[in-house]
């Protein structure tokens, strides 16, 4: 039988023999695993738990908040005020950011999260997931801003994404490559049951919400038509399409077996760069896809350069596959010139 290891253990090790992960760190992720525990265990109960439907409320991006939202936004901050190791909180539910009390020790560790991502597959009993982010403070800085929390997606410590699904999984890097976690319900633990996670270069499937094609650019138009045209058309080859409506659960897909996930810019809004959060979305799966090997940009330059300049900013998303990836980067990039 192959032998298990904890979260805890692979952390421990990994602190012990890289020297990676430094003890705050550390003890603030196996926090949010637990959170995200917290978070499953309300998911699965669905219906039974009264969870499920509208809260009838919206959040400061104008959509309809989810009771399920709420509630897993409330657990990720109660579970991670008071441990020592942060200094702040910004969620995707929330207008501004959320301060550590000061009845509480402050750390030096900065969290963000989409507490909730693909509410709208909740009440239909699809995969939906929790996806985090982790900074650390600038050194010296008295005090807290929003100011802090600007800093590119090169900058992140550590990030990661739990989902749940038929089962709740756990993937984590701090910029030493990513380990997928599962959760094993008897013992109440996550276990590791993948290391070294890589994303093929090549794919033959891709991922993007078809229905808007007509709002989409050229470049992005160019792009799928090739690959609808199959083995007859320019590419020479069949490409599958998928599309989950949650990003974790497509990401996740693409981190198991490869693939291409985009949410472009559309003519609907063309003020707004793209639909995803760049800080609760954008930046900690481009970090989990680049370590895996893969690649991801807003389909002109690498996601994780961005010098974000506001909490809830936007933008278009382009990530998998390192050569598709690039594909789609140089049509834009051609389309520009």
């Amino acid at each position: 039988m192959t032998r298990r290891i904890s979260l805890t253990q692979y952390l421990i090790e990994q602190q012990r023999q890289h020297g990676a992960i430094p003890q705050e760190l550390r003890l603030l992720i196996e926090v949010v695993a637990r959170a995200c525990k917290r978070i499953a265990i309300s998911v699965n109960k669905g219906a039974l738990g009264e969870v499920l439907g509208s809260a009838g409320s919206e959040n400061v991006q104008g959509e309809v908040q989810k009771k399920l939202d709420i509630i897993a936004n409330e657990v990720l901050i109660e579970a991670n005020e008071w441990g020592g190791h942060l200094a702040a909180m910004a969620s995707e539910e929330m207008e501004g950011i959320y301060l550590v009390p000061n009845r509480f020790p402050q750390g030096e560790y900065l969290l963000m999260f989409d507490p909730l991502d693909g509410s709208s597959n909740i009440d239909v009993n699809v995969s939906i997931g929790t996806i985090f982010s982790v900074l650390k403070k600038a050194e010296g800085s008295k005090g807290v801003s929003e100011e802090d929390f600007l800093q590119p997606g090169s900058a992140q410590a550590a990030a990661g994404y739990c989902v749940y699904g038929p089962q709740t999984t756990l993937v984590l890097t701090f910029g030493q490559g990513v380990a997928m976690f599962t959760l094993d319900r008897e013992q109440g633990s996550f276990v590791l049951t993948s290391d070294e996670v890589k994303i093929p270069e090549d794919t033959k499937e891709f991922a993007i919400n078809m229905s808007n094609m007509r709002h989409w650019d050229a470049p992005m138009q160019r792009y799928v038509e090739e690959c609808l045209a199959g083995s007859t058309g320019p590419r020479g080859k069949d490409f599958n399409m998928r599309w989950i409506a949650s990003m974790v659960a497509d990401v996740h897909r693409i981190l198991t077996r490869g693939g291409v996930f985009m949410y472009p810019w559309d003519k609907r809004e063309p003020n707004k760069a793209g639909k995803l959060r760049l800080m609760y979305e954008a930046n900690p799966m481009a970090f989990l896809v680049e370590q895996a090997g893969g690649a991801a940009t807003n389909a002109k330059q690498r996601i994780m350069d961005l010098q974000p300049t506001q909490l809830h900013e936007r933008v278009s998303v382009v990530l998998g596959s390192k050569n598709e990836v690039e594909r789609v980067t140089a049509y834009h990039l051609e389309a520009a010139q």
